[in-house]
């Protein structure tokens, strides 16, 4: 059983993608330039793709990001109907039966039990701009957002990724009013002041796809202090695959990491908090192509493969077992 804990599925139909073709053929027509794809249907039913966390991801016009976008968002208008319409994509996939959405735990636990099914996917919001205020959480929440980062950059709620803040007086607000909706918070790409403020205001925390700080620096990544906040918080971490963020100072020019370097951020998150709390978040084509996959993963179906290089008696948990407990007890 695999789960990922991150995958921007609308997002890449949004750059053109049309993720229900063979890989092959999505390969020959691709629109996005410079980045192999890895992602399809087809390829997460050949890796077993039980459940994920499916992104809404407002992309926001920036210079000093590795994604750039001239179309990018520039207020919440803009980034709300960038959310809309990738919400709207999901309903209609939905629709033609290429994935299931999934919004309680108890959906999840029957949803994994079964074989065949197409994938299921729980909505997760990567970057809260698309969120008006607090009164809009409601919408959301109704329309199936089970979790919400509140920063992918910076955002009007949070410091985040190259971007050092704490949370804003709105972003305090938003993150209260997630606890009391039951809305979990994502930690991934929260800057460090950012971080603890929301771990001090919210009781479910994860980080959908963040390695560990002690092996890349970077804001982007989790420090062990970080790591260990989230567990008290019966959290679970997910594992993300772009080379750079696997082996300290790769470049683009280097060759691919190999997966011992996924082994070693799995191995020193285990050390801190346990197996258990180590699962996937593999953001595969999130910003990234097969150039900048580990070594060894060149479509998505090779997912499944890239645990091996952890122990044996582990792998089932890393692989979805944990993100399945998280999720059919917090969902």
């Amino acid at each position: 059983m695999l789960i990922d804990g991150h995958l921007d599925l609308a997002f890449n139909a949004a750059l053109g993608r049309d993720l229900t073709l063979p890989l092959a053929d999505l390969r020959r027509s691709d629109p996005v330039a410079g980045e192999t794809a890895t992602v399809t249907f087809p390829e997460m039913q050949a890796a077993g793709l039980r459940v994920c966390f499916g992104t809404l991801f407002a992309l926001p016009r920036t210079d000093h990001h590795p994604i750039q976008s001239p179309d990018g968002y520039t207020d919440h208008a803009g980034a709300r109907r960038q959310a809309l319409g990738q919400l709207e994509q999901y309903r209609r996939w939905e629709d033609d039966g290429h994935l299931r959405l999934l919004r309680t735990g108890a959906e999840v636990a029957a949803h994994v039990a079964l074989e065949g099914a197409p994938p299921g996917v729980v909505l997760l919001m990567e970057g809260a701009d698309p969120v008006r205020d607090v009164d809009d959480l409601a919408f959301w929440a109704a329309a199936g957002v089970r979790v919400i980062g509140p920063a992918w950059g910076r955002t009007r709620y949070a410091g985040g990724t190259e971007a050092p803040g704490p949370l804003t007086a709105a972003g305090r607000e938003l993150v209260g009013a997630m606890a009391s909706l039951g809305i979990a918070l994502d930690a991934s790409h929260l800057d460090d002041a950012s971080f603890w403020d929301a771990a001090e205001l919210h009781p479910r925390m994860i980080a959908t796809h963040a390695n560990s700080r002690s092996i890349v620096e970077g804001n982007r990544h989790l420090t062990d202090d970080m790591a260990r906040a989230i567990a008290e918080k019966d959290g679970v971490i997910g594992l993300v695959y772009p080379s750079k963020f696997l082996q300290p100072g790769w470049q683009d020019s280097d060759p691919r990491a190999p997966l011992g370097r996924l082994a070693d951020h799995a191995q020193h998150y285990a050390g801190l908090i346990g197996w258990e709390r180590v699962a996937l978040g593999t953001d595969l084509d999130g910003g990234f192509g097969q150039e900048k996959c580990p070594a060894g993963v060149d479509s998505y179906r090779d997912v499944p493969g890239s645990v091996d290089v952890l122990p044996a008696e582990v792998r089932r948990g890393v692989l979805g077992e944990n993100w399945a407990r998280w999720m059919t007890r917090y969902l």
